[in-house]
């Protein structure tokens, strides 16, 4: 029944659909006019006409192959199937997803950022070019976040150590609370002390945009080059938190290895220079227990009647990572926590 209506979908856009079929999550399609992607999205009607703003002035340009999304007949971004979901059409390019196991792949997809960081700027997206009363989405100043991940994780341990009969989740939690949140305490007191509020302000005033989800799961290898996918988390931030995303996700499959962290910094700088306040974000962002509160998180939020067995493994991973992270980080970024 879903297909029927995905293929219903399909006849809002005047284009020709020689073929298709499901991939993961999504509806691959054969057109007249090449490859296409139909996806579900959550992104609003409001947003819609600036991610086509900013990538079909990315596309214009060639530098960097993106996802454009593309017009239904009726001038609209986003097409409602007849069970009420909402649906994208995007330009898409037959390739395979990127292997983070693979350093040649990783040290690519560091590059492709720092060119795509390079065309974002150049663009220059101003607030006043998106059509109606869209704003361009920003991110959150640094300090905050770090503050508001905190509060949370003092939050659980209170209501972890109220439970009378704690898991084993719970018991591993309040066992590892006091050196990660002691981390996690350091790191806000040296985010506080450095230019990474500052950095922010400035990366929104003059509209800096991030992809926001830069990970292997968005990069296409093709045949001659990459394609940077799933721009829906697109915001004016710090532009290189998305390298800070990359380098962990990356070294989080990779043990924090050394070597591979360095050519990923290597790879982005041969094409965008960072500057100093701009290492020193990305080394402190690092720094900070992320995958521990991400996992703590989410437990929090879920229903505790059930404990899957994934958010211990989580758990003693984020805990076990975060002494692999220390000299990985004091040879990188000269940081030491």
């Amino acid at each position: 029944m879903r297909e029927e209506y995905e293929l219903e979908v399909l006849e809002h856009y005047n284009i020709e659909v020689k073929s298709t079929r499901r991939i993961r999550g999504a509806f691959f399609c054969d057109t007249n006019e090449g490859t296409m992607l139909l996806k579900e999205t959550r992104i609003s009607g409001r947003r819609a006409p600036f991610l086509y703003l900013v990538l079909s002035r990315l596309e214009e340009r060639g530098n960097v192959k993106v996802d454009t999304p593309v017009f239904a007949e009726d001038g609209e971004l986003l097409v409602t199937s007849g069970d009420g979901k909402v649906y994208m059409l995007k330009k898409w390019f037959p390739g395979r997803e990127m292997d983070i196991r693979q350093e040649t792949e990783i040290v690519r997809a560091a590059e492709e950022m720092a060119r795509l960081h390079t065309e974002l700027c150049r663009i220059g997206i101003r607030e006043p070019e998106v059509r109606g009363d869209v704003r361009i989405p920003e991110g959150k100043d640094p300090v905050e976040e770090i503050r508001r991940h905190n509060r949370e994780l003092k939050k659980v341990r209170t209501f972890v150590r109220n439970r009378v009969a704690k898991n084993e989740f719970e018991y591993l939690f309040l066992e590892s609370f006091e050196k990660m949140f002691g981390l996690a305490e350091t790191v806000l007191a040296r985010m506080e002390h450095s230019s990474g509020s500052d950095l922010f302000a400035e990366s929104v005033r003059q509209g800096r945009l991030i992809h926001g989800d830069y990970n292997y799961h968005n990069l296409l290898m093709l045949r001659s080059g990459m394609a940077v996918t799933n721009f829906e988390h697109m915001r004016a931030d710090i532009q290189v938190r998305d390298l800070y995303y990359f380098i962990r996700k990356a070294m989080e499959k990779n043990h924090w290895k050394l070597k591979t962290g360095q050519r990923i910094m290597g790879a982005y700088e041969n094409i965008r220079q960072l500057d100093s306040a701009e290492r020193e974000y990305v080394g402190l962002c690092l720094a900070y227990p992320e995958k521990y509160w991400k996992t703590v998180s989410g437990y929090y939020h879920s229903n505790k009647a059930w404990l899957p067995e994934k958010y211990v493994e989580k758990l003693e991973l984020a805990v076990r990572q975060a002494d692999e992270k220390n000299e990985f980080l004091k040879e990188l970024f000269g940081l030491k926590i």
